[in-house]
């Protein structure tokens, strides 16, 4: 037991100290929790420095700092926040996370640490830190749509970083990895999860509401807290981490509706139990060990920036964002930081790492946390340059993609999750499951089998070895085949709801936009099917034999949807010049770029379904586009919307190149998503006059 006295001297050293560097961390206006990390470093016991604390009371008040912290995430997540932030976070948090969870694992494998270890290093990197990106994003105003979609993704992540706790933990206490064990395991944690929601939403928010109507913030406090303590507690009692029972808790005080004011209530709690947990990391870093694994560090910062920036933003991209908003939102989430700490300290508890993976996480994420700022305030060229680069077919393909989906989007629920749908998605997922319940099976179970086909057919152990592998292999292929073929027959259907298929007889005009829909969707679920198979399996498997296949299926698709931008290129400057005419001939009539033009493009649109909806927008002399060129402007990696054609006066300009010189006057065709396009309108728009000062005359008057 700890003396009062220890107790208050070690509170005592570590708030004085960590006071100090968080000031001087803000002067320099770098973010608080690396001034946290240094304090703790200040007050270890592995400088010589004479202020040391207490390092067992410490991590006792950390445990306390840590469940509160997962109490406030909870908090901030609820089942009516994962509808609201949609497929597209979701979709992208599971992309990020698979491919991270397998390079972390990977390069531990690759510097010579256990499977188990190198499953704990992918895990740790896998999500990123809601804390420094809200510190960041508050710090420069970031705002709107990058936002949303951020937080989104960080949402996602934190729910999957829960399960990966709870995994983790149930494999390190477990007598050892079999297809058995795995399967009691991940069936455990299902039936704590679903009973814990089931009774924890009929009690705890009626509670909560119960004592809010009380009026009485300290009640309210009190009882929040210990709703946390006890939901806690029971995850600790099942097997499962206090992380994932605050969690929980948090999320179900959310349901009350009333998680404002809790949030309000918990935050100045929090934050110093917090500072706490963030001083007791930075005690665990030895600088001995730092200097011992610096290679480590280096390889695995290099995999969290470069992973997390490519892997996010091909995510984003893919579920329907532009090429700005998902470069950006790569950029942001390219850190490790809180849960990173947990999922480390978690493997230490359990013993199932060596005392490294620690100071390596903290190390990483010291180096991603002061990388953060500078790559989000450098995304926005960054975002600039990659879509000036890309290929004039990409181009055409980015701007008209994002109006395909959200077409889908707006489609009837019934024709997008209709019979045929999820039945697709169920193929899809049993698929799925079975190829990978076949590796794990085999791969546990090869050295029995081999010993089995070695005695009855009489073949060297090595030949028998190469025959089961040669068996699973053959086995495994009409699965593979499966998630390809049921993955093309979604993507179909999906497709022709976005642009519906013309009657027999009919000429189909949207049959190259079509085509390319087709082959992006299916690339999208072949990739969401993909990654976390080979996230799970490569633990398993000998060499890089998952990958491969996954990248060799992503390849073909790739080329192929290549030569299907190119023939779309086409099909988009065939419609650029039927857009122009429809222009020409309606500025006879009517003054173009006014609501009367709109019908002349709406039958472009019927007539050519894959260019989105077209819309029209006249340049007024006040316009600050009047006299740039398209490259100046940067209108579609600004809003997204690009311009299809212009009409001027007798010229007609149709796919305008990036130097085209825009005049007063011009009707510009604008294609993209409606946010896209009302964002370009706001760019294209005169600017407002500022209004005239009355003079001293008038004053007097």
């Amino acid at each position: 037991m700890h003396g009062a006295h220890d107790l208050l001297k070690a509170i005592a050293l570590v708030m004085c100290v960590a006071a100090v560097t968080t000031v001087l961390f803000q002067r320099l206006r770098q973010p608080v929790v690396l001034g946290y990390i240094l304090a703790g470093l200040i007050v270890g016991p592995y400088l010589p420095i004479p202020l040391v604390a207490d390092t067992g009371i410490v991590q006792t008040l950390s445990e306390l700092g840590v469940i509160l912290l997962m109490f406030s995430l909870g908090l901030e997540f609820s089942l009516r926040k994962l509808f609201a932030v949609g497929p597209t976070a979701g979709l992208t948090a599971v992309i990020q996370c698979s491919i991270m969870v397998w390079l972390g694992f990977v390069l531990g494998r690759a510097f010579g640490w256990t499977s188990l270890e190198s499953i704990f290093a992918g895990a740790l990197i896998a999500i990123s830190s809601t804390t420094i990106i809200a510190k960041a994003f508050d710090e420069q105003k970031i705002r709107g749509r990058l936002r949303e979609l951020v937080v989104g993704v960080l949402i996602v992540e934190d729910l999957i970083a829960i399960l990966l706790m709870a995994l983790l933990t149930g494999i390190s206490t477990g007598s050892g990895l079999s297809a058995g064990d795995l399967a009691l395991t991940l069936g455990k944690l299902a039936a704590f999860l679903v009973g814990l929601v089931a009774v924890g939403l009929l009690i705890v928010p009626r509670i909560i509401r119960a004592v809010v109507k009380l009026n009485r913030p300290e009640t309210t406090l009190v009882a929040s807290v210990g709703l946390c303590f006890a939901i806690a507690l029971l995850a600790q009692a099942f097997g499962y981490s206090v992380a994932l029972g605050a969690f929980l808790a948090g999320s179900l005080v959310a349901e009350s509706g009333e998680e404002k004011e809790v949030e309000h209530l918990i935050q100045p709690v929090r934050d110093v139990f917090a500072a706490i947990f963030f001083v007791s990391v930075g005690m665990m870093i030895d600088p001995a060990i730092i200097g011992r694994y610096w290679v480590a560090i280096v390889a695995f910062t290099v995999v969290v920036i470069l992973g997390k920036i490519v892997s996010v933003t091909l995510g984003a991209f893919l579920t329907g964002n532009g090429t700005r908003t998902s470069v950006q939102a790569g950029m942001s989430l390219a850190q490790i930081g809180e849960f990173s700490f947990i999922i480390a300290s978690l493997g230490l508890s359990l013993k199932a790492t060596g005392d490294f993976i620690y100071p390596i996480a903290v190390a990483v994420s010291a180096i991603t946390t002061l990388t953060t700022p500078m790559f989000i305030r450098a995304s926005g060229p960054a975002a600039n340059w990659v879509d000036r680069k890309l290929p004039k077919p990409l181009q055409t393909f980015v701007a008209l993609y994002g109006s395909w989906l959200e077409q889908l989007r707006e489609a009837p629920r019934k024709q997008t999750l209709g019979s045929s749908v999820r039945r697709n998605i169920g193929l899809l997922l049993v698929d799925a499951a079975l190829l990978v319940g076949l590796v794990i099976g085999t791969s546990l179970a090869l050295g029995k089998i081999t010993h089995r086909v070695e005695e009855q057919v009489g073949l060297s152990e090595s030949l028998a070895e190469k025959l089961v592998i040669a068996g699973a292999v053959i086995l495994a292929l009409p699965f593979l085949v499966g998630i390809v073929r049921v993955a093309r027959r979604l993507a179909g259907e999906l497709a022709a709801v976005a642009l519906p298929l013309r009657a027999e007889g009919k000429t189909d005009l949207a049959a190259a936009p079509r085509r390319v829909l087709v082959l992006t969707l299916q690339v999208i679920i072949v990739l969401l099917v993909g990654a976390p198979v080979v996230a799970f399996t490569q633990p398993f498997l000998r060499g890089y034999t998952g990958p491969l296949i996954v990248l060799g299926l992503l390849g073909v698709l790739g080329v192929a949807l290549w030569r299907s931008t190119t023939n779309l290129h086409g099909h988009v400057r065939a419609g650029a010049q039927v857009i122009v005419e429809a222009l020409a001939a309606q500025s006879h009539a009517k003054a173009p770029g006014t609501e009367h033009s709109a019908p002349a493009l709406e039958k472009v649109q019927v007539l050519l379904p894959g260019l989105g909806t077209p819309t029209p927008v006249r340049l007024e002399e006040a316009s600050p586009a009047v006299g740039k060129s398209l490259a100046e402007l940067n209108l579609r990696g600004l809003t997204g919307a690009t311009v299809l054609a212009i009409h001027r006066g007798g010229e007609n300009v149709s796919v305008p190149t990036a130097g085209e010189v825009l005049k007063p006057g011009d009707v510009l065709a604008l294609a993209g998503t409606h946010d896209a396009v009302e964002a370009a309108k706001g760019l294209l728009a005169p600017l407002p006059e500022a209004p005239v000062m009355p003079g001293p005359s008038e004053n007097l008057a």
